[in-house]
């Protein structure tokens, strides 16, 4: 086995003798890390990331030509960009995951609790059986939550979610708060002083509201007839409140819509008593959701009530996002099937430029299966250095891409930085696809060699 690695590496290697490519290769190298040290040690700069980019690959590009053929570092650097972006985009798709999840089980429930009928009413003694259920549940909230529209002055208005919870409870909006705090919302109440509410950064902007300042919440159902949904002659119910406190989360659902009031406010503005929509479990392990879950819905009986975990809560985004990513690693992992077909090229005219050697080695005993070793451990040769140097380019880039902070717009991509989260499993995954992809672009070529009869190869000599 030891004769066919020395035989193709051999064919495989090919050094530039006049060292100008090695020359190239080290002054790209020198860019990149300067380019660094400006970008890692002194502050992101948009100039500092083109130029390390830049450096990087000309550093690739030319230590390659001076060890390779030219058409063999074209299949070679295919696979370099392959996996460099495969490795880029599955590190920001993960990123997207996870600052979705983290956003959102931020401020919302890792496990909800509703009933079917709108008598919710003994709920506090629900909340006592909630958390008994499991010692996993930290804290049980609660909450009431509606859609309404809230005003400032003609023409700010906005469609929000108001969520009605307890103050004295675990709020995790608490740890968000950038004005205010969330122990207004349990202020006395005095008779004539309008009652606190907390909004979101990007609604503040919206309608122009600051600490402090008076908006309105407007219950547009309010003049219709629940039974029948015709109007009763009266005007929509309308509510003014005090801003509090005005919190940032990162996720623009929550920035832009949001609303908090205390959870007796909420049941007055709503109308319907001393009742809830439902109770929010917080627990201490979110991937035991689904076990506590079901513990729950055992304790509380069943119907009429309904127990989902986080997963079922927010399904259609981590589908969506799921999908996506699915979508982006087999569009890019066309890249790399690309570049195979360069390999498979480039090792084909490998074999008819080897022709000759090839009747040689035949002609002094190596067996058939021999020289299709040789071309294979070409093949592999090539997929390894390209599926290296893909990796370590791609992970510079993931580096330079967390340090840089690129800013998103969060009317579009709903989180405002974009995120990247590198997996050790997931590059794992990305040099074990891209090796084997190259293992079976070796076939033909080394099936070709294999097959070549002695006398072809010396039938000129």
């Amino acid at each position: 086995m030891a004769f066919e690695h020395h035989i193709g590496w051999r064919y495989l290697y090919r050094p530039d003798r006049t060292r100008r490519s090695l020359w190239l290769a080290l002054a790209g190298a020198v860019v990149a890390v300067g380019a660094s040290g400006w970008f890692f040690a002194i502050g992101p700069h948009g100039m500092a990331l083109v130029l390390l980019v830049f450096g990087a690959l000309t550093a690739v590009l030319f230590g390659l030509l001076h060890f390779l053929s030219v058409f063999t570092t074209v299949s070679t650097l295919g696979v370099v960009l392959g996996v460099a972006a495969l490795t880029v985009v599955m590190s920001v798709t993960s990123g997207f995951q996870r600052s979705f999840r983290e956003k959102v089980l931020g401020v919302t429930a890792h496990i909800l609790i509703r009933k079917s009928t709108s008598d919710f009413d003994d709920y506090r003694e629900k909340v006592d059986l909630a958390l008994a259920t499991d010692p996993g549940v930290l804290s049980a909230q609660p909450i009431v939550y509606t859609e309404m529209l809230v005003t400032r002055g003609r023409g700010k208005i906005a469609g929000v979610a108001i969520k009605g919870i307890e103050p004295a409870g675990v709020n995790v909006v608490a740890d968000h708060m950038i004005e205010g705090s969330v122990a207004e919302l349990a202020r006395p109440r005095v008779e004539g002083e309008l009652r606190p509410i907390l909004i979101g950064r990007d609604l503040a902007a919206k309608i122009d509201a600051k600490l402090g300042d008076t908006v309105t919440v407007v219950s547009p159902l309010s003049h219709l007839n629940p039974g029948r949904w015709t109007p009763t002659g009266k005007p929509p119910r309308t509510e003014r409140f005090q801003v509090a406190g005005i919190f940032y989360v990162g996720f623009d659902e929550y920035d832009q819509r949001l609303v908090y009031l205390d959870l007796r406010d909420a049941q007055d503005l709503v109308d319907l008593g001393d009742v809830v929509l439902g109770i929010e479990l917080r627990i201490r392990d979110v991937e035991r959701a689904r076990d506590i879950a079901a513990k729950v819905d055992e304790a509380f009986g069943g119907p009429p009530f309904q127990v989902q975990d986080w997963h079922e809560l927010n399904a259609n985004v981590f589908a969506a996002l799921s999908l996506q990513k699915l979508a982006m690693v087999i569009v890019l992992t066309l890249i790399i099937i690309v570049a195979a077909f360069n390999l498979v090229s480039a090792l084909t005219m490998m074999v008819t430029d080897k022709t000759r050697e090839i009747a040689i080695l035949k002609s002094m005993g190596a067996t058939a299966r021999s020289v299709g070793r040789v071309f294979r451990v070409i093949g592999l040769l090539i997929g390894a250095v390209g599926t290296l140097g893909g990796v370590a380019l791609g992970i510079v880039l993931c580096a330079a891409l967390q340090r840089y902070d690129y800013a998103l717009d969060p009317n579009v991509y709903r989180i405002d930085r974009l995120p990247v989260d590198l997996n050790v499993a997931e590059v794992a995954m990305v040099v074990a696809l891209t090796m084997l992809i190259a293992a079976v672009a070796t076939l033909f070529p080394a099936r070709k060699a294999a097959a070549l009869p002695p006398v072809d190869g010396l039938r000129y000599d």
